[in-house]
């Protein structure tokens, strides 16, 4: 069983190979503020997928700043970000499930009537 951790970095990692996919060439700022997290935490992470050869950063050679760069998914990183959605979609399933299951188990505590009675009357 994988951990809670361990989860929120796949889901987090996901995300971010997610963005980048369909836009590599954003600044660390905008990704991270697409992520809704820190510059210093996208940094770390970003560092982390590079390390493990699924994203490399290469210099913008059009751009008139030399200081901007694009992040592109490797072929490893392309393959990976496929497992990471298999993964993250099974788990979402999962939880949609579970979600549902609670919602009925709340509806029948309070005895909220279903959409299928409220809207025949």
């Amino acid at each position: 069983m994988t951990s809670r951790q361990a989860k929120i970095q796949e889901d987090t990692h996901f995300r971010i190979m997610l963005i980048l996919q369909d836009n590599p060439d954003l600044t660390q700022r905008e990704l991270a503020e697409k992520l809704g997290m820190s510059v210093g935490g996208l940094n770390y992470c970003l560092n982390a997928l590079i390390d493990k050869g699924l994203v490399k950063m290469q210099n913008f050679s059009n751009s008139k700043n030399k200081f901007k760069y694009v992040y592109l998914l490797t072929p490893m990183g392309i393959a990976e970000k496929v497992a990471l959605t298999t993964r993250f979609l099974s788990r979402k399933m999962e939880e949609y499930e579970a979600l549902k299951l609670e919602i009925e188990a709340l509806k029948s505590e309070v005895d909220v009537p279903s959409q299928d009675k409220t809207q025949k009357a």
